[in-house]
């Protein structure tokens, strides 16, 4: 259905375009003078094909998953109306396409800031495979190499597909096609890119510069009107990864500079003997030193200093089927009882705390935490470890998955029974596997951190590699 859709939409695009190049003078088209461009047509057959494949399947999957196709939907023709845009202009200043990103910018956040508000979602391996790789939009502000910024965002989400085709590959083949189409949108935006964008967003060599000021296209049915014009909020900061932005201009002016030669001093004001200190006694004699240049600048009235942030509340309750530990310091006896199968536990921004959890429960995370400890008996699900330091984890009876994520520095204790526990880790460093032995002492055990990939002639084949020394 998913493709009879895309198809159908084609037809009515391609019918749309005869229609409106038949017409007086050819004109009617998305962009200035007539039809679409070759590259905006290529982009639809993206927004037409995996989008809308992605997009059905989302909706077949249904809740937080469909909610968050709908803002993926709305990114992608934020980016179609700025091809639109680039087709028929001629690229703008710095501040001009800074205004221009808005929108796209502004999606990029919406979709990023659901997956933060719904952390205890069910389908969190869902949105978070779409939160991290979202900001591969952002290809239209890279330059000079846009494609491989979208395969290093396409493969921040492969933690999360990942987790996504283990949980539901003897489940449900909704979700594993759902994967599917997810990650073909990122591989067909690359060969789009590496076709008419190789070195960077393409824009008209005639026409007007490019301008902010046209209208934006309607919000789809239902969203609320937008918000009264005001100043633009800041532009989304891609010089990170593109090396592009001030700190470029300035290196570049910087290597200018030295290819001059010998005409790099070309610039420099001449200063006679009489104002030379070690030439000129009488200014040697002076108390005070002599300035030729403005007056030097008054003392600067310090700052008041930056209020303090709030702190927190801390918390500690069960919260329908969710205990809730957050805000916690320096609380070295939480304990957790009489929990059920049903019930999770999240602990949230605690630090120098150690929390208890006894009985068996369905799983638990830890969540930008410091110097936290976790001791608990039984877990049916998974303990999942998220942005956190130096935290160290207890295994007392069993628990079948530990996933450690963007952590630094991660200690792991299993007891016997719990041997068999598979423990998958990704962008974290520090982590050791404590594993007991016969009488009951610990044998420590380094998680691998560095891998070496060789192509076997078939595929790429991937091993861990030790530390030399």
């Amino acid at each position: 259905m998913a493709d009879l859709a895309g198809l159908v939409q084609r037809l009515e695009v391609a019918v749309g375009r005869l229609e409106s190049m038949s017409g007086p003078g050819g004109s009617g088209g998305d962009s200035a003078g007539g039809a679409v461009s070759a590259f905006v047509e290529a982009f639809d057959e993206i927004v037409n094909g995996p989008l809308a494949q992605y997009v059905s399947l989302s909706q077949k999957i249904g809740d937080d998953v469909k909610t968050h196709a709908d803002m993926m939907k709305q990114a992608f023709s934020s980016q179609r109306q700025l091809l639109i845009v680039a087709s028929s202009s001629q690229k703008p200043s710095d501040a001009g396409l800074a205004a221009l990103l808005q929108p796209v910018s502004k999606a990029i956040q919406q979709v990023q800031a659901f997956r933060e508000q719904h952390r205890m979602s069910a389908q969190f391996n869902h949105l978070s495979a779409v939160s991290e790789s979202v900001p591969a939009l952002g290809w239209v502000a890279m330059a000079p190499k846009p494609c491989p910024y979208v395969k290093e965002m396409q493969d921040a989400a492969m933690f999360y597909t990942n987790r996504v085709l283990k949980e539901f590959k003897e489940k449900d083949k909704t979700h594993l096609d759902w994967v599917q189409s997810y990650v073909s949108i990122w591989t067909e935006l690359q060969n789009y890119i590496k076709k008419h964008h190789i070195t960077g967003l393409a824009w008209s060599k005639s026409g007007p510069v490019a301008s902010a000021s046209a209208a934006p296209p309607p919000p789809p049915a239902g969203c609320p009107p937008p918000p009264p014009p005001g100043p633009p909020p800041p532009a989304m900061d891609l010089s990170a990864s593109s090396g592009g932005g001030d700190a470029e201009d300035n290196r570049n002016a910087l290597f200018a500079a030295i290819n001059k030669g010998g005409n790099i001093t070309s610039g420099l004001k001449h200063v006679s003997d009489d104002e030379k200190t070690h030439k000129n006694p009488t200014l040697r004699s002076t108390t005070t030193p002599v300035r030729t240049g403005p007056k030097p600048f008054a003392s600067p009235t310090p700052r008041p200093a930056a209020p303090a942030a709030t702190k927190l509340a801390p918390v500690f309750e069960l919260d329908g089927k969710k205990w809730k530990v957050e805000n916690q310091e320096d609380a070295q006896n939480l304990v957790i009882e009489n929990t059920q199968l049903k019930q999770v536990v999240y602990a949230y921004k605690c630090n120098k705390s150690t929390l208890t959890v006894k009985d068996k429960l369905n799983s638990i995370i830890i969540d930008n935490c410091k110097k936290v400890g976790l001791v608990f008996d039984d877990v049916v699900g998974i303990v999942e470890i998220i942005n956190c330091r130096d935290v160290k984890i207890q295994v007392l009876g069993k628990v079948p998955t530990i996933s450690i994520n963007k952590t630094d520095g991660c200690q792991v204790y299993l007891s016997k029974d719990s041997l068999s526990c598979e423990i998958v880790s990704a962008k974290s460093s520090e982590m050791n596997v404590l594993v007991p032995g016969e009488d009951g002492e610990f044998t420590e055990l380094p998680v691998p951190e560095q891998f070496k990939t060789v192509w076997d002639g078939k595929k790429l084949v991937t091993s861990s590699t030790e530390d030399a020394g």
